[in-house]
């Protein structure tokens, strides 16, 4: 497996030559909370969900992740802070975490890229929680376009199952909701995306 750009771009080439592809089935585990972190990993495809588990067996999703890293919480930490597992059949790239920790120290660029990339991605946690607060469930799939689309227009990269799990809904309420939206004129759509009228 050809590594993917995003990560070509953002590592330094001592630590892209100690990068691992891996090809994993659907429900294969990556970590476990409380294991001491060896590697970080990165989802060219596929999805991995982060996970915590209750003192009631419940269990709460912290990340759904279909492109970029997971696991980066837990790269200056003595223990895993959560469980990964995929929930597709998944394209993955592992990353040692001593030879990251080591490149931080070597090379200040990739230290700057490093700090930009995870800037980008509180601002993408912060704009998802937003989201996740609205009451409404048409509300929550007009921020998706305004905020994660491009000119009016969420491309759609998985079923609407997928995506009423990354709106906190449940699929019959998602599909209600776009047929709203769609009677109404605020939105028309498509097998490959969403846009506002």
């Amino acid at each position: 497996m050809l590594l993917p750009s995003t990560l070509q771009q953002l590592l330094p080439p001592q630590l892209l030559a100690q990068c691992e592809p891996l090809t994993c089935a659907e429900e294969t585990s990556l970590f476990l909370t409380g294991v001491r972190p060896q590697w970080m990993y990165f989802v060219c495809h596929g999805e991995v969900v982060l996970e915590r588990h209750g003192l009631n067996g419940e269990v709460v999703n912290l990340q759904r992740c279909q492109m970029g890293f997971v696991g980066e919480a837990s790269l200056m930490s003595a223990a895993y802070h959560c469980d990964a597992r995929t929930t597709l059949p998944s394209e993955i790239v592992r990353i040692p975490i001593r030879a990251l920790r080591q490149a931080f120290k070597l090379d200040y660029g990739f230290a700057e890229r490093w700090i930009h990339m995870l800037s980008s991605e509180v601002r993408r946690l912060r704009l998802q929680n937003e989201r996740l607060s609205l009451p409404k469930v048409q509300s929550r799939i007009l921020h998706l376009i305004e905020t994660e689309g491009q000119d009016g227009r969420y491309s759609l990269n998985c079923s609407l199952k997928q995506l009423a799990k990354q709106l906190a809904v449940t699929h019959e309420a998602l599909y209600r909701a776009l047929a709203q939206l769609e009677k109404t004129g605020k939105i028309s759509r498509s097998e490959i995306e969403i846009s506002l009228k």
